[in-house]
């Protein structure tokens, strides 16, 4: 953590916040991100070791509760406290000045489809999930020709890196490059589809209902006021 000496609530903040991959950290615990293993796979690039310490560092600053759960299995929890949740405008507002002042179109080496997959699981709208099990398969070409299976239940939301075996309820195949533009919101779904980049096949009421599943782009969707976090 570096000490910026100075008497001054914006050095103050740094001083917590400033360090690498720390409001990464906290972008995905707002999210609803809970486990460190979870937390690893969105932070592609983050070493174990790092990310333990950076951790450890919020906790100390009083924005972190680790907790320690025991539902069959002992597990551990990473929460924001109520002054972590307090940075959720900070966030807000990093993402709309970035998409103004820092935001292009993605570069070959933030291409990766693995972290795409992982954050359209995370950021599933379960609630508007249908009461049935979808199962959609994903095909990307351009960058990268790799195949993906999210299980979509209203219960859970399984990303699968191989075939599940299950029946395919929606093919989507998409050029990479384009869902990632899509996904942070550079074009809309409707162009997508319109362009041919993105194309969604399967049961028609399925299909329709698709793009009401996800929050389209990387950060906080703009329809909440407030992360879908559980009160202090």
């Amino acid at each position: 953590m570096s000490k910026y000496g100075q008497y001054c609530p914006v050095a103050k903040s740094l001083e917590i916040l400033g360090d690498r991959w720390t409001l990464l950290i906290i972008r995905d615990l707002l999210y609803g991100t809970r486990h460190f293993n979870d937390l690893e796979r969105g932070l592609p690039g983050i070493s174990r070791a790092l990310l333990a310490g950076r951790l450890r560092q919020l906790q100390r600053a009083g924005l972190v509760d680790k907790q320690v759960t025991a539902a069959g299995r002992s597990t551990t929890d990473y929460r924001l406290t109520h002054a972590g949740r307090e940075l959720f405008p900070v966030i807000s507002s990093l993402r709309a000045w970035g998409e103004t002042w820092a935001f292009g179109d993605p570069t070959p080496d933030e291409l990766d489809p693995v972290l795409l997959m992982w954050w359209m699981r995370n950021r599933t709208e379960v609630d508007r999930l249908p009461d049935q099990r979808v199962v959609a398969q994903f095909d990307f070409h351009g960058a990268a020709t790799v195949s993906f299976w999210l299980i979509l239940t209203k219960n859970d939301v399984t990303l699968c890196l191989t075939d599940p075996g299950y029946e395919i309820n929606l093919l989507i195949t998409a050029d990479l490059a384009a869902f990632y533009k899509l996904w942070g919101g550079r074009i809309s779904y409707q162009d997508a589809l319109a362009t041919d980049v993105v194309c969604v096949e399967g049961i028609p009421k399925l299909t329709r209902a698709f793009p009401q599943w996800f929050g389209w782009a990387d950060a906080m969707p703009a329809k909440r006021e407030t992360p879908a976090l559980e009160t202090a």
